[in-house]
């Protein structure tokens, strides 16, 4: 990346006007971030360090526990960077850069249910439980004809409290949940691909966006994304190509 030191200067401050880089991070997603409030981890907060480092800045982190509490950060002007999936009904507020991370959104179904496929769970009757405002919340709000999104603090909780047809999750700590819950099973395949990206208000300068964007190409090309994947113990093959 060739950037002269006056086009970095001018980055921080339209990235960060308060001096200091205020990064939005979801606890709730264990996968980018784990952890507790007073000490994060994890490929979010080493994301949002290196980006501090390179433009000379220090970095505060703001934790949340759920994606739409860290959209919200973002928007009010609590935070200059945030960590979520590519949505369009984020885009109006949060510029995003290329993905980082591409994450798979699963079905958890009862052992014993009819519902096979991914395409089966769109069907009349069959409610699904999602976390609310996360990108599976938004993705399938939008595309589900026929299914009823019910959302909660937890896409598999809802799914389990209310005694729902299925539960929605990331593939991850669902599979998890599945593997200590014998009664229930994970529906083959996908329903989506979460595009994990960092984004920024849509205020910044192009300049500010397009140094962000190449930056998350450059991480991902050096091999700063694999190994932050590594020591936070989650699976390498997740990087976006």
């Amino acid at each position: 990346m060739t950037t002269t030191h006056h086009d970095l200067a001018a980055i921080a401050a339209d990235l960060a006007p308060t001096g200091t880089l205020r990064a939005s991070v979801n606890l709730g997603n264990p996968v980018l971030a784990q952890g507790t409030p007073e000490a994060p981890g994890g490929i979010t907060v080493d994301l949002a360090t290196e980006i501090g480092r390179r433009l000379g800045l220090p970095v505060e982190t703001l934790c949340f526990d759920a994606a739409r509490k860290s959209y919200e950060a973002m928007a009010d002007g609590r935070a200059d960077l945030c960590f979520l999936a590519i949505d369009p009904a984020r885009e109006k507020e949060v510029a995003f850069t290329s993905p980082y991370v591409v994450i798979e959104g699963v079905y958890a179904v009862p052992r014993d249910s009819p519902l096979v496929t991914v395409e089966d769970v769109d069907a009349p009757g069959v409610r699904v439980g999602v976390k609310q405002g996360s990108a599976y919340d938004l993705h399938l709000t939008r595309t589900l004809a026929h299914a009823t999104v019910v959302r909660g603090a937890e896409g598999v909780d809802v799914f389990r409290t209310l005694d729902l047809e299925a539960g929605a999750g990331i593939r991850q700590p669902t599979a998890a949940y599945v593997a200590a819950h014998p009664e229930v099973r994970l529906i083959d395949g996908r329903f989506m691909e979460i595009r994990q990206a960092v984004g920024t208000t849509t205020a910044r300068t192009p300049e500010t966006i397009a140094y962000l964007t190449a930056l998350v190409e450059d991480l991902k090309k050096n091999g700063f994304v694999t190994d932050a994947l590594h020591r936070s113990h989650q699976d390498p093959a997740l990087v976006a190509p």
